[in-house]
């Protein structure tokens, strides 16, 4: 094979050149931005809501309000980003006019559990096996994705927007509308609990702690990190 053949072949045009062309007109570059992260909105909506038609609703609003303010997008600021914080905000909006709560805000300032305590976990044990070793079996993804689903939509939308698709602290606070204390305390919460599940189903029974003075002086240390 002649290596020097991929010299020649034409690199995909990153995502601000194809932001910086949509922005003049270039309805070509917009739909390569669309085909290049759908799959990874429609995932993160489908996460957020729960519901395949709901997500793909929100995965076509989601670019649909992209282009329209495109114009005021931040050149120099990630793209992916900027998509995932929209698609999080109207996913949020779709849960909330689906439970009846007013969808002028996302989340009203404060929840009334948002006072910097962390919980202390129930169940404690050893794992059976390594994390790394679990994270190679599909039944542990599997495990994964249904703990986050039992997640509530406030703590489940920071764990996706911070651990999942990276977003920043300062971004996930100002896409759901609450202050950046409260997206750790959240965070810190979704990890506590998404370990405790999975801590249930691949724990070893037989080297299971109580909750202990150990435990408290975790929280404690999880509660100085959160204003770190």
């Amino acid at each position: 094979m002649n290596s020097s053949s991929h010299e020649h072949e034409p690199s995909l045009p990153d995502d601000q050149s194809l932001v910086r062309a949509a922005k003049k007109g270039d309805l070509t570059a917009f739909e390569s931005l669309v085909k290049r992260h759908e799959r990874r909105i429609y995932g993160l909506a489908r996460r957020l809501t729960g519901s395949e038609h709901e997500a793909q609703d929100v995965t076509q609003q989601t670019f649909l309000s992209a282009i329209t303010n495109l114009a005021g997008f931040r050149e120099g600021a990630a793209f992916s980003t900027w998509l995932s914080t929209i698609a999080a905000n109207a996913a949020l909006k779709v849960v909330r006019k689906r439970r009846g709560l007013p969808t002028t805000s996302l989340d009203q300032a404060t929840a009334p559990d948002d006072d910097g305590h962390i919980p202390h976990p129930e169940y404690i044990a050893d794992w059976r096996e390594t994390p790394d070793r679990l994270a190679q079996r599909a039944e542990t993804h599997q495990a994964l994705d249904a703990a986050i689903a039992e997640l509530d939509s406030n703590h489940r939308a920071v764990f996706l927007l911070r651990d999942v698709e990276e977003v920043s602290v300062r971004d996930t606070a100002k896409a759901l509308g609450i202050s950046e204390a409260n997206v750790k305390v959240r965070l810190l919460r979704a990890r506590l609990q998404l370990r405790e599940r999975l801590t249930r189903l691949f724990g070893d029974e037989q080297r299971q702690y109580k909750p202990d003075a150990h435990s408290h002086a975790a929280g404690h240390t999880l509660q100085e990190n959160v204003h770190d």
